[in-house]
């Protein structure tokens, strides 16, 4: 019996095979004449004015950008609170791979999108917008673009997260937020999601383990020690779950940890 990946190999090798047969017998001219085919080429010449130079640099910059946009999605939003606590809601149901990590992450990215559609609305009005019209810097662009992610930061920041790497930066304190940069912001709000986190996956562990013991309580006293009690308390944890609506509960009480501030 062919493996999955010796399937691969041989559809990967009929391909090759297909293509080469292709342009052996001429498959890809029309009319008896071959089909031009486009030729890319980037060449790094000299530019007789500085503003060719500096478009240049702020396309390669909107182009890094780009490549970080999914860490800034993870670590300046609500992604990583809700990944976590949906986390360790799977490993508390005890249901392995179900829902699947696809499940979750696209779950989990749509109530990002939810919770952060005000501040993404005051970044569209503020900063893109007048950009897009031309009436701001690009400097300026960025500036205004996170003064609603560092409102959002700021109303989920610990204040001893704050402290702590104010500390650390080597600075005692601050007098005002504006003062706070964002190399300090920025890790403070990071912790303090990483620990709300896994204080709500603390506090959905709590019914599913009163379940497992309960279960393993019953199995020792009928003698079956050998029968596996993660395997008879998966059942109850699912009916648990289900009657009392726990997907509704659970989505509820997390988007409700962002507003009670």
């Amino acid at each position: 019996m062919i493996s999955k990946r010796g399937f691969k190999l041989i559809i990967y090798l009929l391909i090759l095979f297909t293509l080469v047969i292709c342009f052996e017998t001429n498959v890809f001219a029309v009319g008896g004449n071959d089909v031009a085919l486009p030729n890319v080429d980037i060449n790094i010449g000299t530019s007789d004015t500085p503003q060719d130079t500096a478009a240049t640099i702020q396309i390669l910059l909107i182009l890094a950008v780009i490549t970080i946009a999914p860490s800034l999605i993870i670590l300046l939003t609500s992604f990583t609170r809700i990944i976590i606590s949906l986390h360790f809601l799977r490993a508390a149901l005890g249901t392995q791979q179900m829902p699947p990590n696809q499940v979750l992450i696209g779950l989990s990215l749509f109530l990002t999108l939810f919770i952060m559609s005000p501040t993404f609305t005051k970044i569209n009005e503020q900063a893109f917008q007048p950009y897009s019209r031309g009436e701001i810097t690009q400097q300026e662009f960025f500036t205004q673009a996170m003064e609603p992610l560092r409102e959002f930061m700021f109303s989920q920041a610990e204040e001893k997260d704050l402290v702590l790497f104010t500390n650390l930066s080597g600075i005692e304190s601050y007098e005002y937020k504006e003062d706070i940069p964002n190399s300090v912001l920025i890790p403070s709000f990071i912790l303090g999601e990483l620990t709300k986190g896994f204080k709500i996956g603390f506090i959905l562990y709590i019914p599913f383990i009163v379940i497992d013991m309960v279960v393993s309580s019953t199995l020792m006293a009928m003698g079956m020690m050998m029968l596996p009690p993660a395997l008879i308390s998966a059942p109850f944890k699912i009916l648990l779950f289900i009657m009392v609506d726990g997907w509704n509960l659970v989505v509820e009480n997390i988007i409700l940890t962002f507003t009670t501030r």
